[in-house]
């Protein structure tokens, strides 16, 4: 299967138009070919979000490590939360289709409640991996914070700001299927994201 064309399709003619026989339409694979590789729809939708989502998470947390380094300083913690505000851009440089489907198709309109276990459980330690790794990261380096009011801002900055202000630009695709998001979007994106981190968090109590 081809990753791209599936993601292309999820977000042209919408999640619950993608099937096998759409699928094998585009990309040529026989269905029983596909059937055979992965057993169900569900468990292909699965498998195609489990791997566009797995390629993100790790092209931020390669961000935010080249971001703080091996003895960050204070400035350095702000240039890694804007640096993973910043991925979805980057992803859309190097694969606009993915970033697309990740930003624009919400998890629960491709994945039902017939997904396989075994995708189910990969999906929930992605997300244990994001709070882990960028979100209680991010909050710790900056704050030497992990408690909720923290995380919640770190969540305003990499989660929320990225998907207001680059769901439009994501949306405008060129005839080679690029994603042309603009320095100046990026630049309007960082520049939110330093204003929320201006006021930190609030304590609990």
């Amino acid at each position: 299967m081809h990753q791209a064309l599936a993601e292309r399709l999820v977000v042209d003619v919408g999640p619950e138009r993608l099937t096998v026989r759409r699928l094998s339409a585009e990309s040529g694979v026989p269905n029983g070919a596909l059937y055979h590789a992965f057993g169900s729809l569900a468990a292909l939708r699965g498998r195609m979000w489990l791997r566009a989502a797995l390629e993100f998470l790790d092209l931020q947390t390669e961000l935010i490590d080249e971001a703080l380094g091996a003895a960050p300083a204070p400035e350095d913690a702000v240039n890694a939360v804007l640096a993973a505000a910043d991925a979805p851009a980057a992803l859309a440089d190097r694969r606009p289709a993915a970033a697309r489907m990740l930003m624009t198709v919400r998890r629960e309109q491709l994945l039902g409640p017939d997904l396989p276990e075994e995708l189910a459980d990969a999906l929930l330690g992605l997300d244990r991996r994001l709070v882990r790794e960028v979100l209680c990261r991010l909050a710790s380096a900056l704050w030497d914070r992990r408690d909720g009011p923290s995380v919640d801002v770190i969540t305003t900055c990499v989660v929320d700001l990225p998907t207001a202000l680059l769901r439009r630009p994501l949306g405008q695709v060129t005839a080679e299927g690029a994603v042309p998001i603009t320095v100046e979007v990026r630049a309007r994106l960082a520049a939110a994201v330093r204003a929320v981190l201006d006021r930190e968090p609030p304590r609990r109590g």
